[in-house]
């Protein structure tokens, strides 16, 4: 495998899982763009243009509502990368897209990807994988939301972001925490409140710290366990 360097496409899992050969053919048309907190990767019914594979970024898909109400469907880090519809056949969701955690991520235009994928058994093999995975996420967050508490739902989703980031302290307000889960601002105010009471998190205007990462895993629920679990069944040695 090809050493890593800073920004280098090999931070992203998918990325730095293929074999040298066709790593090459794909590395002078992956494009290294910086993504800003809130910035829109695409919209619902909008076709998609790139694939985005993240190193340091995270991006949110989630679902918006005729009421403008929206609630995230799965998160997306380094472990794989946003524009799954490209390789299954279509062009166009119904869910959009945005950063939720600035940083960088490397573009590859769509042409490129489907010839590539076409091209490659292994990066077949691998993406497939890996959609797997995010299939599995999405059915686990949908029970999540019906099953478990607040508090629940705010340490699956801490720890999921904090496995993506690149260091335990994020930028996030409150509001977009609520409008992730899909609850009210106050419900996570109370969380947020019993978590840093219990020394698990530290919270000061729109900026989260994890404190203690086994405290926060014994509060959750088994949500975040099977998502890990499957997420590193799947992506590690693909066939």
């Amino acid at each position: 495998m090809i050493a890593a360097a800073p920004h280098s496409p090999q931070h992203n899992r998918l990325l730095a899982a293929m074999p040298a050969a066709d790593f090459e053919r794909l590395a002078a048309h992956l494009e290294l763009v910086p993504l800003a907190l809130g910035k829109v990767l695409y919209e619902p019914g909008e076709q998609l243009a790139h694939a985005y594979f993240p190193t340091t970024a995270i991006a949110s898909l989630h679902y918006v509502m005729e009421s403008g109400a929206s609630t995230e469907i799965v998160g997306v880090g380094n472990e794989g990368f946003v524009g799954v519809a490209l390789i299954m056949g279509g062009q166009t969701t119904s869910s959009a897209a945005m950063v939720q955690a600035a940083g960088y991520a490397y573009r590859l235009e769509r042409r490129l990807l489907k010839q590539e994928f076409e091209r490659s058994s292994y990066l077949q093999r691998l993406l497939l994988r890996y959609t797997q995975a995010l299939i599995t996420q999405m059915a686990q967050n949908a029970v999540c939301y019906r099953h478990h508490s607040v508090e629940q739902q705010l340490c699956r989703w801490l720890l999921l972001t904090v496995d993506r980031a690149p260091s335990r302290e994020l930028v996030m307000t409150q509001e977009l925490i609520a409008s992730m889960l899909g609850v009210r601002r106050e419900s996570i105010t109370e969380a947020a409140g019993n978590l840093q009471q219990a020394g698990c998190i530290s919270y000061r205007r729109g900026h989260i710290t994890v404190l203690d990462r086994t405290q926060l895993a014994l509060r959750t629920c088994e949500c975040y366990g099977v998502v890990r679990t499957e997420m590193q069944r799947l992506l590690t040695d693909v066939p």
